[in-house]
C-alpha cells in the first residue's frame, strides 16, 4: 500500500504511488491565470512536455528528494525549500517582489504552480522512476532535487532524454557539471572544486603548511570529486596525501578505516561523508580517539549534524557549505527567506533548503525572460549570464558548462560558550564570491551536449 505523508501544504508519495499536488493557492483550491498575455503563446515545435504541460491553466514542477534513507534530514529540509518556492511564486514574497521578472507574483506567464514531491529514496533507480512518472502523467516542465550527485547525473541524463529542464540544487559532484554535463541541466551550488579552492586557504592558514591529510571518502561520484579537488586545492599549500579510504553510503561500521586512519601518521583528517553516515562517521572516530591524534575536518558539513555531535566535537572546526542562515546580516533577501521560512516550518532554514529554494527562482527568472516555457529558450535564458539578486547575492550560471557562479560559505563551529540562540552553531569566516573559485571551463571535461542530443 502507497504511503501518503501529509505536511506543509503538499501531499508526498513515496516508495511507490505519486501525487499531484497544488502548493499555495487560494483556500478554494481555484487555480486562476493571470489576464496578462505573454509571449509563450508563439508557436514553437514539439519539444519534451512542451506545448502539452501548459495546455491548462497551471504548469508542473517536480521534486525528487531523498526522504528515507541515510540523507533523509538533509532531503527534508531541501523538499521544504521546494515548497516555499512554490508559493512564494505563486503568492508572492519579498525576495520575488526583488527580482523585475518576479515581481508581479501571481504564478509564471499567467499561470499558477503545481507540484508533486517523490522519496527518491537515496537511490539514483527510484530517483529516476518517480520523475519519468512526473513528466510522463503531469507533464513536469521542470525537476529539482538530488542530495546524492549520483542521483543529480542521473536525472539531468533524464531531463536531456526527456527534454525536461533539471535544476540541480544540492550536488557537489565536479561531474555534474563536468563530464556528466547535458544541455538540460543547470547546478547552482558550488561544486567541489570550488568549495575546496575556497576552503585551502583558511584551513592552511590556521592549522599550517606541509601537513600529511587522510580522508574517508564516500565511495561514488561526489567522494571522488572531493578527494580530487581537495588534494589539489590543498597541494598548493604543500599537503600531502597519508591514507584515502573509501566507504559505501550507509556504512554503519567505519572501524577498518578507521583503524587504518588512526595508523596514517596523517596530521589531519579530512570526514567526506554525509549526512547521517557523517555523524556516525564521526561519533566512531570520537571514540577511537582519532581526534586526540590528529586534527579533524568536516570540509561539506552536512545540515543538523551539530545536535547529534554537539559543540564539544564541532566547536573551532572548519568546514564550507554553499549558504548559511547567518547570511541574513549581510543580505536582506536572506533575512526574508529566514523570517518567513522559520514563520512557515518552525526552524531556521540550512543549505539545502536553500538551495532548492534559490534553484528554483533561478528556472522561473529565467522562463519570464523568455517568455515561454519552451525549453530551448529558457535553457538561452539561464545561459546567458543574467545576474539574478538572491539569498546568496547576486548569482547566475555560466553557459559553457551551466556551473552556478554563487559563492561558498566558510564557517567554523562554535564553542558551547560561543552559542547565543537557535542553530547558532557556526561563526560565518568568509564569503568567498564564485567567480574567483571556479573550475577553468579547459579542466571540467564537460564536451555540452546539443537540445536535440538523447
Amino acid at each position: 500500500m502507497d504511503r501518503t505523508v501529509k505536511g506543509g501544504g503538499s501531499r508526498i508519495v513515496t516508495r511507490r504511488g505519486i501525487l499531484k499536488t497544488g502548493i499555495g493557492v487560494g483556500a478554494a483550491g481555484l487555480l486562476v491565470p493571470l489576464a496578462t498575455p505573454h509571449v509563450w503563446a508563439k508557436t514553437y515545435p514539439s519539444m519534451g512536455t512542451y506545448p502539452a504541460g501548459v495546455e491548462g491553466k497551471t504548469v508542473f514542477a517536480a521534486g525528487l528528494f531523498p526522504l528515507t534513507g541515510p540523507y533523509a534530514s538533509l532531503g527534508n529540509d531541501e523538499k521544504l525549500g521546494f515548497q516555499l518556492a512554490i508559493d512564494h511564486l505563486n503568492n508572492g514574497s519579498p525576495v520575488t517582489e526583488a527580482i523585475a521578472s518576479l515581481k508581479k507574483g501571481g504564478g509564471l506567464l499567467g499561470k499558477k504552480l503545481e507540484s508533486g514531491i517523490a522519496d527518491s529514496q537515496t537511490h539514483s533507480n527510484p530517483a529516476v522512476q518517480a520523475a519519468s512518472r512526473f513528466i510522463e502523467e503531469n507533464k513536469a516542465m521542470v525537476m529539482t532535487g538530488a542530495i546524492s550527485s549520483a542521483i543529480a547525473v542521473a536525472l539531468e541524463e533524464l531531463g536531456q532524454r526527456k527534454k525536461v529542464i533539471y535544476m540541480g540544487d544540492v550536488t557537489a559532484s565536479n561531474a555534474t557539471t563536468g563530464k556528466n554535463c547535458q544541455k538540460f541541466g543547470f547546478r547552482l551550488m558550488p561544486d567541489a572544486y570550488m568549495a575546496c579552492e575556497a576552503l585551502a586557504p583558511v584551513l592552511s592558514k590556521a592549522l599550517g603548511r606541509n601537513l600529511k591529510a587522510a580522508y574517508l571518502v564516500p565511495d561514488y561520484t561526489y567522494g571522488t570529486s572531493m578527494y580530487s579537488s581537495l588534494t589539489e586545492a590543498f597541494g598548493k599549500f604543500g599537503w600531502t596525501t597519508a591514507t584515502e579510504q573509501l566507504a559505501p553510503i550507509g556504512t554503519t561500521d567505519f572501524t577498518s578505516y578507521l583503524l587504518n586512519i588512526a595508523s596514517s601518521g596523517a596530521d589531519v583528517m579530512f570526514n567526506v561523508m554525509v549526512g547521517a553516515d557523517e555523524v556516525t562517521s564521526t561519533e566512531q572516530a570520537v571514540q577511537f580517539g582519532i581526534m586526540k591524534k590528529m586534527k579533524f575536518v568536516i570540509p561539506g558539513m552536512s545540515p543538523f549534524i551539530e545536535k547529534p555531535l554537539g559543540p564539544e566535537v564541532l566547536g573551532g572546526m572548519y568546514g564550507e557549505v554553499p549558504w548559511y542562515w547567518g547570511f541574513q546580516e549581510q543580505n536582506p533577501l536572506a533575512k526574508a527567506f529566514v523570517a518567513d521560512f522559520h514563520k512557515k516550518f518552525n526552524y531556521i532554514p540550512r543549505y539545502c533548503a536553500a538551495m532548492c529554494y534559490s534553484s528554483m527562482i533561478m528556472w522561473a527568472d529565467a522562463a519570464e525572460r523568455a517568455g515561454t516555457f519552451y525549453a530551448p529558450e529558457v535553457i538561452s535564458a539561464l545561459e546567458s549570464g543574467f545576474k539574478v539578486d538572491t539569498i546568496a547575492g547576486k548569482v547566475w550560471f555560466r553557459g559553457a558548462d551551466h556551473q552556478g557562479v554563487s559563492p561558498a560559505f566558510i564557517l567554523q563551529g562554535n564553542h558551547k560558550s560561543e552559542i547565543k540562540g537557535e542553530a547558532d552553531n557556526y561563526k560565518l569566516v568568509e564569503v568567498v564570491p564564485g567567480e574567483k573559485i571556479m573550475q577553468p571551463l579547459e579542466d571540467n571535461g564537460c564536451h555540452m551536449p546539443a537540445v536535440t542530443a538523447a
